[in-house]
Order: structure tokens, then sequence, then C-alpha cells
């Protein structure tokens, strides 16, 4: 049996106020009447069945993801405790389908990309489920083919091409997770043409992955199996409540991927977007003026004299309106706006701490 994971349980910080404790950027509505995690859901039909296909989320909003998903079985949308980041979201997952069907494969996905088309991810995943057939103690990733010395993402560095695989499918050993580079790096990375952007999406077979974690994370394996054991009883949530929280909080390239040394990738050429910032939300639904100002198709500007902005509006009836603005980003919600320079976003995070320790916690 082969099972689509989707991770959706980041509150989107760096997307405020759009994105906020109790409606993350995963499921707002600025996407042309789809949200991220629908999209995400949508483009794994070609490949999956509905009962086929995992979300884990933030308990506080397991039930509006569940809402929003309503073609999934709702047990399928399983909830963390607390963040824990990617490799615990993953453990969490490959725990629970151990319980349902230990011999199954696992094919990972994060709900805030963008990938389009659909067609070269679904054959991606087609391929490396052929892989893991012959290879079940590999693990899978997909690069994405750079079309820029991009300082934002992480890199993969691909050795020869793999030996007895079918032509058509190029698989290759990863010999490398470099972390985001400066700029010149990633020129270097760029012109040696052995390099691809890090995707975050895996495959492996959930036996595999357990080993893994259990290998390299002995604490969090632990502690799994704990959960595990209280699977489909009524100790379930209390135990899930208790162990969770005590996992190690990493990263599945930090925990497990660039421990292993059979680790293996094949290159995806699309338009892929990891939609972590306004910058890359502008990228991906804005409508660019002649001055370079960016909006929504549902928000409604009027500007004068000003250019390289970005604005973004959730009511189609509220008009934002600038005079001699130059590259800043505007945000308007029903209960808070956003003003701040396009190079300043980094901050964002300061300004939500700020908002918590002055009472003002309702606005985050």
């Amino acid at each position: 049996m082969k099972y689509a994971v989707i991770m959706a349980g980041g509150a989107g910080q760096r997307l405020w106020p759009l994105s906020r404790q109790d409606r993350p950027k995963q499921i707002i509505d600025v996407f042309e009447g789809k949200s991220l995690l629908q999209r995400c859901v949508a483009r794994l039909k070609g490949v999956f069945e509905n009962d086929h296909i995992l979300v884990v989320t933030n308990k506080s909003y397991a039930d509006e993801v569940r809402n929003h998903l309503s073609e999934l079985p709702p047990e399928n949308i399983l909830s963390e405790p607390i963040g824990r980041d990617t490799a615990n979201a993953i453990g969490l997952a490959a725990t629970v389908l151990s319980r349902k069907n230990p011999d199954s494969i696992m094919a990972i996905f994060t709900a805030d990309h963008i990938i389009e088309p659909d067609e070269p991810l679904q054959e991606a995943v087609k391929k490396a489920f052929r892989f893991i057939d012959n290879h079940p103690q590999a693990l899978f990733t997909f690069g994405i083919k750079a079309s820029s010395a991009h300082t934002g993402f992480g890199y993969l560095k691909r050795g020869e091409k793999m030996l007895g695989t079918p032509p058509e499918d190029e698989v290759y050993p990863v010999v490398a997770f470099k972390e985001k580079p400066n700029k010149s790096t990633a020129r270097q990375y760029i012109r040696s043409g052995d390099y691809c952007w890090n995707s975050g999406m895996f495959v492996w077979r959930i036996e595999t992955i357990l080993n893994q974690i259990d290998r390299f994370l002995p604490h969090n394996g632990k502690l799994f199996r704990a959960i595990g054991d209280a699977w489909n009883t009524d100790r379930f949530e209390s135990t899930l409540a208790d162990k969770f929280p005590q996992l190690e909080g990493i990263s599945i390239d930090y925990g497990v991927m660039e421990r292993s040394v059979d680790v293996y990738m094949c290159e995806l050429d699309c338009h892929w977007i990891d939609v972590g910032s306004y910058q890359a939300l502008a990228d991906t639904i804005g409508v660019v003026s002649q001055d370079g100002n960016i909006i929504t198709n549902e928000t409604k500007c009027q500007w004068i004299d000003s250019g390289n902005n970005i604005a973004i509006s959730d009511d189609p009836k509220h008009l934002i309106a600038a005079i001699h603005v130059e590259d800043m980003i505007i945000v308007h919600t029903d209960d808070a706006t956003l003003i701040c320079h396009r190079e300043e976003t980094d901050h964002l995070k300061r300004l939500i701490e700020t908002l918590q320790t002055e009472g003002l916690g309702r606005f985050v």
C-alpha cells in the first residue's frame, strides 16, 4: 500500500496578518479560490486515493483542517499537541501507519508549496515508488531543477547516475546536503551543474524511516513506540499529549537525511515555490503592473506615483490607496493591517512576540 502524508503544521508567521494561530497560511484563501492545502491534496489525487492521504497538523486547528478537507476521512487528520519540527511530524505519521499497514510506502509532501504543473510531480512520485520497490532500505528525495542562484533554499549535490535503473528514471545518489548559501556560493553550485534545490519532499518504506529514527534519534524512537502502542486505544490521546512534547525537536534533514548513506534522488523540472514569505506569495499569485506593483486578483488598489509594492487584501470590497510609496508591503485584514518595507519582513517574528507581551495576543 502507498500513502501520502502532507505536513501542514507551520503557523506561517512570515505571512502575518493573513496567517494567524487559528488560521495558518495553509488554509488562507488567496489562491484563486483554493488554499495551499487544498491545492496540495488536489495534485496528489492523480496518484493517491482520498483514504490514503493523511495530513499532520497542529492540534489547535485540526478541526478546521478536517472541515477544510471534507473529502478526506476525519481520522486521516493527525494532530500534534505541540510543534516539534518535521522529523517528528513524519515520525508520528509513520508510527500510525505502521499500526495500519507496516509494509507500506509513504510519500511526504509539504502543504505550503506551489508546484505547477501537477504531472511532473506525479510522474516523479511513481518513479520513486519503483525505486523503493527495488531498494527497500533507500531514502528517496526530489531535487528541484534550479532556475536561479537562490540563497533562500537548501541544495542537494547529486552523484553519478545509478546503474541498473530504467534510462527514463535517472536516479542519482545524494552525496551532500548544503544549507542556504550566500550568493557567490549559490552561483558556484549552479555553474557546476551538480546541484538542485532541496524540495523537502520524500519517499520511503515506513519500516525504513522508523528504523532510521531509531538509529539516529533513539530517544524519539522510544517515545514513538510508546505512542504506537497506544494507537486505537482509549489511551492514545493522553499518551500522545504526554510523550510528544518530550521529543527532541529537529528537522528530518538534520535528524536523518544528512546522517544516512542510503539517500537517492531524481530531478523535478517544474515551477516550484516554497510559499514562506510575502515575496514568494507575490511571485505565485500576484498581478504585476507596469510600475512593478503586485496585487492579488481580489485586491482593489489605486496607486499614484508608486512602484515595486506588494498589496494584499482579504476583503474584495476594501480599497488600498497609496501615494508616492515605494518597495513596501501592505496587507489588510478585517482586524489588522501590516505596512513594512519589502526588505524588513524578517522582523515579523519580533512583531508577533511584541504583540503577545503587550497583551495584544488576540491579533496573533
